[in-house]
């Protein structure tokens, strides 16, 4: 473990497994949360120099009327253009990188949770001490995703099949957690929290 940093969890899944649920429930035993949903929208702020960077290479019709990113504006113009997305990613890959680096490094609390969606599609294990995986069935994922965002069925499977497989990220995993029961699923984070509490007391030393 580094020793400038909290011991570091990563949590990844699907669309629709359940992250923001796990993440929730470890919050609620007072473990700090930082998540790379949130780092994307802080570092594409008004001012901001990643929007300044975003409106220069793709320009101002990305733009709002407020002045803020219009998110759906600029989906449409990466959309099915692989070149374009690159180019966004490697705007604002490092800065959401960064930024996630600078909220652990302050965080308080036993060990840190960094909720990464993209973590086995971006390679970004790296950096965590372990990395932690979330599953559920794929048609209950579909219908809580299109539940979620209001969007067709289709749409939610197209998306799930273009992210990484469940091998992949089984490949990577330290620990799985099974999202089919709410019940099961408290116990389980409330498992792991004591094992994660239990390693970073030891500086990430397995027994």
């Amino acid at each position: 473990m580094n020793e400038q940093r909290p011991f570091t969890v990563g949590l990844t899944g699907g669309i629709g497994s359940g992250k923001s649920t796990v993440a929730d429930l470890f919050a609620e035993r007072g473990i700090p949360v930082v998540d790379a949903d949130e780092a994307a929208r802080a570092v594409v702020a008004p001012g901001s120099e990643g929007l300044a960077e975003v409106v220069a290479r793709f320009g101002e019709a990305v733009l709002a009327a407020d002045g803020s990113l219009d998110r759906a504006a600029l989906r449409r113009r990466i959309f099915q253009e692989p070149e374009e997305r690159e180019a966004l990613e490697a705007l604002l890959h490092p800065r959401i990188r960064a930024w996630m680096e600078e909220q652990t490094a302050a965080a308080e609390g036993p060990w840190v949770l960094q909720v990464i969606p993209l973590l086995v599609e971006k390679g970004w294990a790296d950096r965590l001490d372990r990395v932690l995986v979330v599953e559920a069935d794929p048609d209950e994922q579909v219908q809580r995703a299109a539940r979620r965002d209001g969007a067709e069925p289709a749409e939610v499977e197209a998306i799930r099949a273009s992210q990484a497989t469940p091998e992949e990220r089984r490949a990577v995993a330290d620990d799985i957690l099974r999202n089919d029961d709410r019940g099961a699923l408290a116990e389980a984070v409330t498992q792991l929290d004591a094992q994660y509490r239990a390693l970073a007391a030891r500086g990430g030393e397995e027994d």
